[in-house]
């Protein structure tokens, strides 16, 4: 017998066919959305490591990354494009790149926001 998620025995034997083949889709569709949701966090995982990887590899070029946004690499202008930089990283970003932090009172690039924002789960 099925084990219900406070441990106790389910009795699916006095289910009718049709409630069966009920109970059976949701479970279909719960196992394909797990699936889904699995990808997914695979797919963001392979995403954060990727802007890692860059991220270490450009942080060391000062020239860089005092005149470009490390991460979209568009060129900082005084009033349209100003330097940003990230509370977590250090480096400098574009507003296109990064978000406003109101608990820290300061700007987090988009990266460094998803890191904060991952799930157990997707620890590296």
């Amino acid at each position: 017998m099925p084990n219900s998620s406070n441990g106790k025995n389910l009795d699916l034997s006095r289910l009718t066919d049709d409630e069966a083949k009920h109970v059976w889709q949701v479970i279909q569709r719960d196992f394909h959305l797990r699936k889904k949701e699995e990808n997914r966090l695979g797919e963001l995982k392979t995403k954060i490591m990727k802007e890692d990887t860059k991220r270490e590899l450009l942080e060391y070029q000062p020239k860089l990354s005092d005149s470009l946004c490390i991460r979209c690499l568009q060129p900082f202008k005084f009033l349209v494009n100003r330097k940003r930089q990230c509370l977590d990283c250090k480096l400098f970003v574009c507003k296109s790149c990064s978000r406003f932090n109101k608990k820290d009172h300061g700007w987090v690039c988009n990266p460094c926001h998803m890191a904060r924002r991952k799930p157990s789960c997707l620890q590296l």
